[in-house]
Formats: structure tokens, C-alpha cells, sequence
């Protein structure tokens, strides 16, 4: 009788399960062995196991009752069977008030946290305001009170867990807070770390950037790492720890909507006056289109040094994202203009080291201005030389 119902059901089962549970997505099939091929068949095979194990503990021994000799066996047998039956159930019949007590903890705790992210985003989509609290503190705040919420909640279960008196409950304890508070030394760094940052606000997602000697756009705040992609577009990983006792350098544009400064330094020899070496390079920045004319670009005479005169050229721009090709676009302007006025971007002290030509401009330099050393190397080369082909029948000179 057992096995035809259980043959009957089999069918059924199978015909269910091509329907149910051989979707992809469905997280059920990974609790069951590889192996197996229909898993509604596997369970009932398992529920028939079961049946007919309880079948023989009930009816073998109240068959065995009914002889005088194995009374003694079958009363021990039920012994063995009934202690820790009869152990499992009045514990929990004692474990049912402190399992109502941390349902009621679980459920305050979470409905407590629930309000928590309402109202961080309430706050985030500006539907609810507070004095001096900005709107991208709201998230990391409701997951630090959640955070501690859990914890305290966590902290008032414990002493309601069956076993929590035990020494081998206690031990693991021990050694589980121990691994964790040796490994997770810098772990703990890094998230203090992002929690002093999300409260200092340096930089918002989409800011551009230098922290230490990186530079590119915050694409990721996380509390343990922040995400920086460079303008080689390169995804670089810096843990917070590192940001928080690092120099960070905000280029992008504020509220007040104020440009930033772009400079450059070059040397000039004393020989060049000061007002020409300013004009070419106010010449030069005028020629950048992303410059900004107000504020207007402006020099400064920054060292007066043995050989030469340093001059930083100081540009205004709204484009913070686009420094490499301003800068580009600015130097490739000055070697331009400094070329057609015929002026070197160089110091008296490279003079003397060099070979004796009289300039290095391209637009200046002639044939007859080459040094010495290079007109030796010209003429050992045959550089720049008419070479006379001799014919077949003129005669050698003697």
C-alpha cells in the first residue's frame, strides 16, 4: 500500500517539477545533491524512509511487548527513544517565553531601522529638511544608527539563547570576538576613516580630485574604499585610511561658482626684459580657448635666481576636468609665441654648456649660425656638402 501511493505520488511530482523548479533562477536546486535528478522524487523518497522507520520503532517494539522475556528490552528501547524526545520538547516548552522575547527584540529593532531609512530618505530627496545637515549625510548616518541599533539588540538576545551559560557556548564567543578583533585592525581603520570623510564632505561623486599624487574623478564612496577613476581612465582602489592622513585637492567648480587657477613656471636670462618676457606670455594664454578672459590671465616674478628669472603664468578656468589638455594647449602656445619673437626659453647657464650655436628658436636658426662642434661633426659626415662625382675618362690629379 505504502509503495503504490508513493509510486503514484512520484508521477505527480515529476510532471510538478519540470514546471517548477527547472527555472534558472529558482535557489531551491542548489539545497539538494548534484546528482539527483528529479528533487520533488528525492524528497519523497525521503518522507517514505522516514515512514517506514517510524512504522517499525512504533510497531516493533509493541510487538516485542507482547513476550514476557523481551519486555525488559522494549521498555529500554523506548527509554532510549523517549529521554531525548522528551528532552527536546520541554526545552523548548522553557525556551517559548525567551523566543517571545527576541521576536519582540527583532521586530522593534527593525522597525525602528525601517523608520531610520525613511526618514534618511525623506532628507536625501530634499522632502525633509534639517538645519546644518546636508543631504548626503542621511544614508551613512541611518546605516551607523542602524548599525548600533542591531548591535544593542543583538546585546540584549544573548542572554535569551538556549546554551548561552554553557562553557563551550562562552569559548566560542571568545575565540570568534578574538579572530575578530585581531584581523580586522585596518578594516576598523579604514571605516573610522570613512566615517570622519563622509562628515568633513572634501569631495562629493563626480568631484574632480588629487588626493596624494593621483588625480582623476570620484566615481565611488564606499565606507571602506573610495573609487577614483584618473583621466587615463583607470579604476584606482584608495582605502580610506589612506585619504584621511593624505593632502586632498578639490578642483571641482563650488557653489559660489568661482574658476580655478591654473600656472606655469619657465626661467628667462636677465638679458630679456621682464615687460617682454610678460607680454608673450599674456600673448601666449590669450590663444587658449578654454582660458577664461575674467579674471584676466596675470604674471608673477617668482625668483630672481643666479642665472635666470623664473615667471609663473597664472590662468582662470571653469573647467576643472579638462587641466591636461589646458595645460597642453598652453605650453605647446608658449614654445609658439616665444618662437616667432625669436626669444629662447632658456637660462645663461645652458649657454655656457652648449656647443657655441648662437640660438636654438627653429624660426631663428640659420646655417651660419651653427657652433663649431656641430660644423666639425658636418663636415666629417659630409653634411650639407656638394660631393663632386668624378667621370670614367677624366684622369686622376696626380
Amino acid at each position: 500500500m505504502t509503495n503504490w501511493f508513493f509510486k503514484r505520488l512520484d508521477e505527480r511530482l515529476s510532471k510538478i517539477e519540470k514546471t517548477f523548479l527547472r527555472k534558472n533562477k529558482n535557489i531551491l536546486k542548489y539545497f539538494f545533491p548534484k546528482n539527483t535528478v528529479n528533487i520533488f522524487v528525492f524528497l519523497s523518497k525521503i518522507v517514505r524512509i522516514g515512514l517506514i522507520v517510524l512504522v517499525l520503532f512504533i510497531y516493533a517494539p509493541f510487538m516485542f511487548s507482547f513476550f514476557p522475556w523481551a519486555e525488559r528490552i522494549v521498555d529500554l528501547f523506548y527509554g532510549y527513544i523517549a529521554t531525548p524526545v522528551s528532552s527536546v520538547f520541554f526545552g523548548f516548552i522553557e525556551f517559548i517565553p525567551d523566543l517571545f522575547f527576541i521576536i519582540v527584540i527583532i521586530l522593534t529593532s527593525r522597525y525602528f531601522v525601517r523608520v531610520l531609512k525613511d526618514v534618511a530618505l525623506e532628507i536625501e530627496q530634499g522632502k525633509l529638511k534639517l538645519s546644518n545637515f546636508h543631504k548626503d549625510w542621511a544614508q551613512p548616518t541611518a546605516k551607523i544608527f542602524s548599525i548600533l541599533l542591531y548591535a544593542m539588540a543583538l546585546v540584549m538576545i544573548f542572554p535569551h539563547l538556549p546554551g548561552n551559560d554553557s562553557v563551550a557556548f562562552k569559548g566560542v564567543s571568545i575565540f570568534i570576538g578574538a579572530i575578530i578583533s585581531f584581523g580586522s585592525t585596518s578594516a576598523i581603520a579604514n571605516i573610522i576613516a570613512g566615517i570622519v570623510i563622509t562628515y568633513m564632505r572634501p569631495f562629493q561623486i563626480g568631484d574632480r580630485v588629487k588626493i596624494d599624487d593621483l588625480v582623476g574623478d570620484i566615481i565611488n564612496k564606499t565606507i571602506l574604499v573610495t573609487h577614483l577613476r584618473t583621466p587615463k581612465n583607470e579604476d584606482v582602489t584608495i582605502p580610506n585610511a589612506n585619504i584621511l592622513v593624505g593632502n586632498i585637492i578639490n578642483y571641482t567648480k563650488t557653489k559660489e561658482n568661482r574658476s580655478i587657477l591654473l600656472y606655469t613656471t619657465i626661467t628667462l636670462g636677465y638679458d630679456l626684459p621682464w615687460q617682454t618676457a610678460e607680454k608673450l606670455l599674456l600673448e601666449a594664454a590669450s590663444r587658449v580657448k578654454l582660458v577664461l578672459k575674467n579674471p584676466k590671465p596675470f604674471v608673477l616674478q617668482t625668483s630672481l635666481d643666479d642665472y635666470y628669472v623664473s615667471y609663473e603664468l597664472n590662468v582662470s578656468v571653469n573647467e576643472p576636468k579638462k587641466m591636461p589638455l589646458i595645460y597642453s594647449e598652453i605650453h605647446k602656445n608658449i614654445l609658439d609665441v616665444f618662437n616667432e619673437a625669436g626669444v629662447e626659453i632658456l637660462s645663461p647657464a645652458y649657454t655656457a654648456a652648449r656647443d657655441g650655436s648662437l640660438t636654438t628658436v627653429p624660426s631663428q636658426l640659420k646655417d651660419t649660425d651653427k657652433g663649431n662642434l656641430e660644423k666639425l661633426v658636418d663636415h666629417l659626415t659630409g653634411r650639407n656638402q656638394k660631393i663632386a662625382i668624378r667621370k670614367p675618362e677624366e684622369p686622376l690629379n696626380e
